[in-house]
Order: structure tokens, then sequence, then C-alpha cells
């Protein structure tokens, strides 16, 4: 489209400016403002021409620009409210044909329940202070997401996309293991960002399962069964599994109809060893 225009350093700061808005820590804001960044996480992500694209905290519209530019639909999920109310009409300055496939949310991301339309993609620069709850949350409420791609705190993403055994796989390499297979998709420069952060960023992909693990009920068990065997990661699964069982012998005979050892760590069980344990009959 070669009357869209992407957002330089200079713009970034002129709508900051604008707005009067002060990146904060507590909304987790980086603003990036490298156009060529932008479009390497879209390509990453594979968007393509009439995908439909919810962005979680879309800022000052960097890469929604980008992602419009791919000829996407875009929903934009932003809990500023100077943001959202300026981000329609950054787009109409900076994409006047692409304005009429934006859609913006005014909300918490962490409370949408629904949207205007079912997303296929997932692509965002997720805010570092709740990137992998809500994170989860859009992949709990929103099945029609096919695969994404977020860019976050690299700590947080190797955790993501961890497998069992690694120093870093816990509870969030489990749980968004559930929905669909992750991989690290590239290092992010710290200097793309306004402000500069004090923490690396990498981009994480997914891709959903054809079908999930089991229903609901078999989820929040698997899940609860996750959250306690990393409570405290150096106990065994026997001690550490003790509350939601009853006791560690309760939770011993669990785990060896399940066939694992009652010796065994949470970082050593796989995501099917973990729904296998759920699927165990509680006596």
């Amino acid at each position: 489209m070669s009357d869209l225009r992407l957002l330089g350093p200079a713009e970034i700061r002129d709508l900051a400016e604008l707005l009067g808005v002060t990146p904060t820590k507590k909304l987790g804001q980086n603003f990036v403002i490298d156009a060529n960044t932008v479009r390497r996480i879209v390509r990453i992500a594979e968007v393509e021409s009439g995908d439909r694209v919810v962005e979680i905290g879309p800022g000052l519209g960097s890469l929604t620009l980008g992602l419009l530019e791919a000829g996407a639909e875009v929903i934009a999920v932003e809990i500023d409210g100077r943001l959202a109310a300026q981000l329609p009409t950054t787009v109409e300055q900076m994409a006047p044909d692409a304005a009429a496939r934006l859609t913006v949310v005014h909300r918490d991301a962490l409370a949408v329940s629904e949207l205007p339309a079912d997303p296929v993609r997932l692509v965002a620069n997720l805010p570092y202070n709740i990137s992998v709850p809500v994170l989860l949350h859009f992949l709990e409420r929103f099945p029609s997401l096919r695969s994404g791609v977020v860019m976050v705190q690299a700590e947080v993403g190797h955790r993501i996309a961890a497998g069992p055994g690694s120093k870093v796989y816990g509870a969030p390499s489990v749980k968004a293991a559930w929905y669909g297979a992750w991989r690290t998709a590239g290092s992010v420069s710290r200097q793309v960002f306004w402000p500069v952060p004090n923490v690396d960023s990498v981009l994480i992909g997914f891709e959903r399962h054809a079908e999930q693990p089991g229903d609901e009920s078999l989820r929040l068990r698997t899940f609860a069964l996750v959250d306690a065997a990393f409570q405290q990661r150096r106990k065994t699964l026997r001690q550490a599994l003790a509350p939601v069982f009853g006791d560690p012998t309760s939770a011993a005979t669990a785990l060896e109809a399940a066939g694992l050892a009652p010796s065994l760590r949470g970082e050593q069980l796989s995501l099917t060893d973990f729904v296998r344990l759920a699927s165990v009959p509680v006596a």
C-alpha cells in the first residue's frame, strides 16, 4: 500500500507529547520505534491479507500499522484511554485506506471475554508485567486463535517455550503447551524501543493444537497440579502434590497409577505426564 506509512522515532515521540503520555513501568509500556522490527514481526507471524488479527496493547500504533500494511483486519485491545482514543486517528493519518480494517477495544485485556469478531492470529508487543497471564487468558478465551507471535521479556519468552528438563521449564511452559506448540523466533534489540528497557526481548511463536488435550474440567485439574508441582520445585512430587491429593501417601499412589515415580520433580514431567496424572480417578 503506497499510501501507508509506519511510525518512526520522531512520530512516536510527537504522539506521546501530544497525548501527554509518559511510558510507565506499571503498564509495561515500551513503544517500538523501528519500522524494520515491526515488519519483521509481521513477517514471522505469517500475517496474510484478510487475516483477522488481535493485537494486545497497541500503544501508539507501530505494530498496528504494520499489521494493516500486510492487509490484516486488526482488533486492538488497549487499556489506556488516551491511546485507545488516538489510535483510529493515527491510522487515518498514516494509512487512510486501511482505517476501516481497524477496531479498537478499550478494555483491560485480562477482562476481555469476547471480541467483535473471532481472531485467527495473535500478534502483539505484550506489556512485560502481564505477558504470561494475558497470553494464557486469550488462548483460553479465544479458541479461534490458530497461531501467533508475541514479543515478551527474554527471560519470560524462554520460559514459555521451554521443554521438560530445562532449568527455566515451569508452570508457564506446561500451561502454554496445553494450547499449542511453542518456539522462540528471534531476539529483539533493546534499541528498537522507547524508552530503552533494561531487559532483553524475544519473539515467541505458537501453533495451536488441532485438538486440545482434554475438556475444561481436565484443564483445570491439570493446571492445579502444575501449580502445586512448581510452587516448591525442589520438592519431589510426592511432597509437592500432597496438598492436592490430601497427603503424601495419596499423592504417591496417584503418581504410580499414572506410571510416574513419586521421587520425580515437576520439571521432569511433560504436559502429557501432567494430563495423565490429572486423569487418574480420585478415590
